[in-house]
């Protein structure tokens, strides 16, 4: 069971969000505006938050902004929660913090799935508990405190940003489809969502810098962390 925070402005959707979710066991929390959100994480910290883009007072990316600059919130898995059209909005997210997200109108049975598949990665880190770092040049992974250290500095990560290097990590020195990612981070098959993949690369390129020249591209097809750790420049 996991405590899901709603942050929907329209009753009628999130009065169906909750229902579903209910349906599947987690605790519901449903706020309608965006300063809310910001009161209710403190009141009670969610597992996971599903953030609508449009809110009043506060919308949905100053809010994903704010809880990823909060440490206590820097980790809580966001779903966003966009219109067809808000291509560039769903990018801007994404490069903020975000998670995942999902296009309305959406199956509510459909973000029942993304919710579980986000808190089982999340929960149950990929591969076997490692007696020790999960280690990678100067970068250093502990599963289990979900921290990152690169030369003895802790760097911050969100939950898919961990998940993801940890993916990397594992199947170092491998050439990694973004469909693979997708399927094996995320969680879902879900084709034409690449650029979610893109966005988390290069956010984890920005916060450690190593990954710019270790994570190579490999043109129209998906990423591989090269084995052995190349130099820094």
């Amino acid at each position: 069971m996991a405590r899901i925070l709603v942050v929907e402005d329209s009753p009628d959707i999130a009065d169906l969000l909750r229902h579903y979710l209910e349906r599947a066991d987690h605790v519901v929390d449903v706020v309608t505006s965006g300063p809310a959100v910001l009161t209710q994480v403190h009141v009670s910290r969610p597992d996971l938050v599903l953030l609508d883009l449009m809110l009043p007072g506060l919308d949905g990316l100053a809010v994903c902004q704010a809880l990823r600059q909060d440490p206590r919130t820097t980790a809580v898995p966001i779903i966003m929660l966009t219109a067809r059209g808000e291509e560039g909005d769903r990018i801007r997210g994404l490069e903020l913090g975000a998670d995942d997200y999902v296009v309305k109108p959406f199956s509510p049975k459909e973000v029942v799935a993304r919710v579980a598949a986000l808190l089982r990665r999340v929960e149950r880190p990929s591969g076997t508990a490692a007696a020790g770092p999960l280690q990678y040049g100067p970068i250093a992974m502990d599963l289990e405190r979900h921290a990152v250290l690169v030369d003895g500095d802790e760097v911050r990560l969100t939950a898919k940003e961990f998940l993801l290097l940890q993916y990397l990590i594992e199947n170092r020195g491998r050439v990694l489809s973004r469909d693979r990612l997708l399927s094996d981070v995320w969680g879902y098959q879900f084709t034409g969502g690449t650029r979610t993949v893109d966005v988390h690369v290069r956010r984890l390129r920005e916060k450690i810098p190593l990954l710019a020249t270790a994570l190579t591209t490999i043109k129209q097809f998906g990423y591989r962390l090269e084995d052995p750790v190349p130099a820094m420049p």
